[in-house]
């Protein structure tokens, strides 16, 4: 096993969009583990949501498929050395990282419209708990922003365990947006790669 920093170009064409979205140079086992696992998600999340709130109409469940794939496969491909050497690459620093955690706002500005009837309060707490946590990983040393990350991720439970609204159907939500954000896309970590 070695560490490589070293990032090969995205390659032309389709490909290549997919090569800037999940790190160009994924191995096979890197693609297959960040694949399956968010397509069973994005099977199972409408699912359970229409057993645990009957009232869930067509919009609700292609949404909560749609989130599931989305962080499901976040958690997974943000976590991969390829996608580590790639977002991590020169030139990727606090404001990029900051705006693809703002980009994620959105996110929440949705399930506080369609699941929580607009509850702007909610987007409030649960986005400003999300980039206070970001500002704080990304401010700290390279070498405490793995265990600060885990503390702040630690905290995302505890925020949606106790003080912020959870939709019925959508338990997971919270604990998964943070984890994709906070715990796999923003520490900078050793992108191993096999021998």
């Amino acid at each position: 096993m070695t560490i490589e920093w070293q990032t090969p170009e995205p390659r032309s064409g389709l490909l290549g969009l997919a090569d800037r979205f999940i790190g160009p140079g994924a191995t096979p086992a890197e693609l297959w583990v960040q694949s399956v696992a968010p397509v069973a998600a994005a099977v199972a999340a409408p699912l359970y949501g229409l057993a645990i709130a009957p009232s869930w109409g067509v919009a609700q469940a292609v949404l909560a498929a749609v989130f599931a794939l989305d962080l499901a496969g976040g958690v997974l491909t943000n976590a991969t050395s390829a996608a580590k050497r790639w977002y991590h690459r020169p030139g990727q620093g606090f404001g990029a990282h900051l705006g693809f955690v703002l980009l994620h706002l959105v996110h929440l500005g949705v399930v506080a419209g369609v699941y929580l009837a607009g509850d702007i309060w909610w987007v409030a707490l649960t986005g400003g708990y999300l980039v206070s946590a970001a500002v704080l990983i990304l401010g700290v040393p390279q070498y405490l922003q793995r265990p600060v990350a885990y503390g702040t991720y630690a905290g995302a439970i505890l925020l949606s365990l106790y003080a912020a609204a959870t939709p019925a159907g959508l338990e997971w939500f919270l604990p998964v947006f943070y984890l994709k954000l906070l715990v796999s896309h923003l520490p900078k970590e050793e992108p191993y790669r096999p021998e």
